[in-house]
């Protein structure tokens, strides 16, 4: 659908969708995304000028459907996956990213570390992907070296870096705001640095006792980004690992880093989200989406405000105590999240901290949090949000149970569930179900206009008492 598109922009030095909004113009991309949102295209191109909006979309990905994530759009989910050296390779990551993509994923990130051929991997999931890919790509640096994180040179990364954006990545996790003044503030948590990439980062830094290559090469890679229009999603390395840690000195000193190079990716026209936590109490979740709109905008005049970058939270989980269903735990946070303003939630499967989610536990974790992000955009006002719902609860008073099932978020475990015990084909249009059966459903009560007319009439005229 884009090669006609890009076609256009190639060679143009910047080819950014924030490049052109800035310059008054709206590419095709803006248009579908104003479409797909029900929202004025110009008010697509005005929000991806200010950075409060991103549409991920390299220009070497033109099988991608374009779509948007910020805080006027949807909120969005993100699924991860990714091929490991303990399990996993191309052929089931590739199935599970058509499995992503048939239960909503918005966006999907390939987080492979081994299992096979990094580069094939890769290329295999963009070519297969219809949503917009996003890498981190310091493991893939790391994979170069062996895993001998001394080794890893400044050049090494923007190697890399360029690579994936050649390949069609269209938004890359750079883990440039962790310094090396840091790292002392992590002294007193419980769990540390959890962030793989933070911990690469804190391990070369602890080593050479250098600042962060990814920080001090970062206006390299905004020349690498603009070629490509691969945006930023910019890592946070010291998110809190359990809720112990959340909001602490370490979190929100790297935060107002992550602003600060916000402001420096926006002034080259560069899109740029922001990575959020982690592992947050119920109480804290409201303060950290405000602190992130606070240090990632910027006012440019009196009247003239650039921002909020987009932000992308891991949950948050709510409470620490739940390993085998942490998709609930963090689904909580992440609805909550939703209402705040995060513009995009990255699930959280039931194998979260055991190990590599399969297909059933991909399925789950993105169930999970497409009810949080729908429940989000409820609960914000979106023009249409409760359509479904409402729609849906129409064909539940009218016992459609064939309609019932083809607007749930999972159609196949809606009908599964009804058909363990009523599976004839007789009881799709039977109007009761299992729970209540047919003499106790109080659905039964059909209450038409004429008798609370008549109900109405008879109050008027005989007080109702004990």
């Amino acid at each position: 659908m884009r090669a006609e598109w890009i076609a256009k922009r190639r060679g143009q030095g910047n080819v950014s969708q924030m490049h052109y909004a800035r310059q008054g113009i709206v590419t095709e991309e803006m248009d579908y995304v104003a479409q797909l949102e029900n929202l004025p295209v110009e008010q697509i191109r005005d929000e991806v000028a200010k950075g409060r909006m991103i549409i991920p979309a390299n220009i070497n990905h033109p099988n991608l459907e374009p779509m948007a994530i910020g805080i006027a759009s949807k909120c969005k989910v993100n699924a991860n996956l990714g091929a490991s050296p303990n399990s996993s390779g191309l052929d089931e990551e590739v199935d599970k990213l058509k499995l992503a993509v048939k239960y909503g994923a918005d966006t999907v990130m390939d987080l492979s570390t081994g299992g096979g051929n990094l580069d094939e991997i890769r290329t295999a999931i963009i070519n297969a992907s219809p949503v917009p890919i996003g890498t981190v790509p310091i493991y893939h640096a790391l994979e170069t070296v062996h895993g001998r994180v001394e080794n890893l040179t400044a050049d090494d990364f923007l190697h890399i870096i360029e690579k994936h954006a050649q390949q069609g990545v269209d938004y890359q996790t750079i883990h440039a705001g962790i310094l090396m003044e840091h790292l002392p503030l992590v002294r007193n948590r419980l769990t540390g640095i959890v962030s793989r990439g933070g911990g690469i980062l804190a391990r070369w830094m602890l080593h050479h006792h250098k600042q962060n290559p990814l920080y001090t090469r970062f206006q390299d890679i905004i020349e690498i980004f603009k070629k490509y229009d691969v945006s930023f999603s910019l890592g946070d390395s010291l998110r809190p690992g359990c809720t112990h840690d959340a909001s602490d000195e370490a979190q929100l000193a790297e935060l107002k880093t992550l602003g600060q190079l916000t402001r420096r990716a926006w002034q080259d026209d560069v899109q740029v989200m922001v990575e959020g936590p982690g592992h947050v109490p119920m109480d804290q979740i409201e303060f950290n989406v405000k602190k992130q709109m606070e240090e990632c905008s910027e006012v440019v005049s009196l009247d003239t405000t650039l921002g909020p970058a987009p932000f992308y939270v891991l949950g948050p989980l709510v409470t620490d105590i739940a390993p085998g269903y942490d998709h609930i735990t963090s689904a909580i946070g992440a609805a909550m999240a939703g209402w705040y303003g995060t513009a995009m939630l990255c699930y959280v499967t039931p194998k979260e901290h055991l190990g590599l989610p399969n297909a059933e536990d991909v399925r789950n974790g993105l169930i999970a949090y497409k009810i949080a992000a729908h429940a989000a955009d409820i609960a914000r006002h979106r023009p249409g949000a409760r359509d479904r719902d409402d729609e849906l609860s129409r064909a539940r008073y009218q016992f459609d149970w064939n309609r019932q099932f083809e607007l749930a978020l999972d159609p196949d475990r809606a009908k599964e569930y009804h058909d363990e015990t009523l599976p004839a084909d007789i009881y799709k249009t039977a109007e009761f179900c299992s729970m209540c059966g047919p003499k106790f459903c109080p659905m039964q009560t059909k209450v038409d206009a004429e008798a609370l007319t008549e109900l109405e009439k008879f109050l008027a005229k005989e007080p109702v008492t004990a």
